[in-house]
């Protein structure tokens, strides 16, 4: 397998900024998301070729690029997003281990304000999101960024491995929990299996892609058997082309 070259911080950094001057009213990914999202792609049953899966970065809700976008800034965001998903890959391949893109949040941040105006919906969400720990606050934007990729490509959700799911779980324990069922759930990976700061987590976080990425890759890489619409010539019957020859004698001759 070829090597691919990685991206390095100054890279990363330049990607976050591309990605920050998409344009508007799009919006698109973040370093971090994206990183999860490249992730949740690699993961799926399928192979997905970069044209389907690259638009889904350009803006969280489904919108398009415009047709007149600067092909300078496209081709060198295209560029470096290619090379850390072939980077991923490689890892996760070879090494079954990866360093994700993941931004340091300062534990004293205050709690965000209520807007002027704030619906029922966004002081639900702004709520849900206060009550995450500190660790979580700071993975959910990755975690975030793989759930994308599992709503875009929902074939990875509706597997029936059961060992897919709660490798998921480990991961989706890290956003905001609306229902009683997903409530439980975090509570339960809680008491069996606390985290006890943010390496931990990322670790965590880390075998847990690993070990999907490897309950799905025989059926990532599984081939088709072709099946043939006409029985297979022997080499005594009439040649196909018609010419009268026996098929050893015409085009079964080389």
């Amino acid at each position: 397998m070829s090597t691919i070259a990685d991206l390095n911080d100054t890279e990363i950094a330049e990607l976050d900024e591309l990605l920050a001057t998409t344009p508007k009213p799009l919006s698109p990914l973040d370093a971090s998301m994206l990183d999860g999202y490249l992730c949740g792609v690699i993961c799926q049953p399928r192979l997905i070729e970069v044209d389907e899966w690259l638009p889904n970065i350009f803006d969280y809700d489904g919108g398009e690029l415009p047709e007149d976008v600067n092909t300078t800034w496209f081709e060198r965001l295209k560029e470096l997003v290619v090379r850390r998903h072939g980077a991923l890959n490689r890892q996760l391949v070879e090494d079954g281990w990866f360093d994700p893109v993941v931004l340091d949040l300062d534990e004293d941040d205050k709690p965000e304000a209520p807007l002027a105006g704030e619906s029922a919906e966004d002081k639900a969400a702004r709520e849900s999101y206060e009550a995450l720990p500190h660790v979580s606050k700071t993975l959910m934007p990755w975690v975030a960024g793989f759930q994308h990729a599992a709503l875009c490509f929902p074939e990875l959700s509706e597997l029936t491995d059961d060992a897919v799911h709660a490798a998921m779980a480990r991961l989706y324990r890290h956003l905001p929990a609306d229902t009683d069922e997903e409530k439980e759930i975090v509570a339960t990976l809680d008491r069996e299996h606390p985290l006890k700061d943010l390496d931990d987590a990322i670790e965590e976080l880390v075998v847990s892609v690993a070990d999907i990425a490897d309950l799905t890759e025989a059926e990532r890489y599984r081939v088709e058997t072709l099946r043939r619409e006409t029985p297979k010539l022997g080499r005594n019957d009439p040649c196909h082309c018609g010419s009268g020859k026996k098929y050893k004698q015409c085009h079964g001759a080389n």
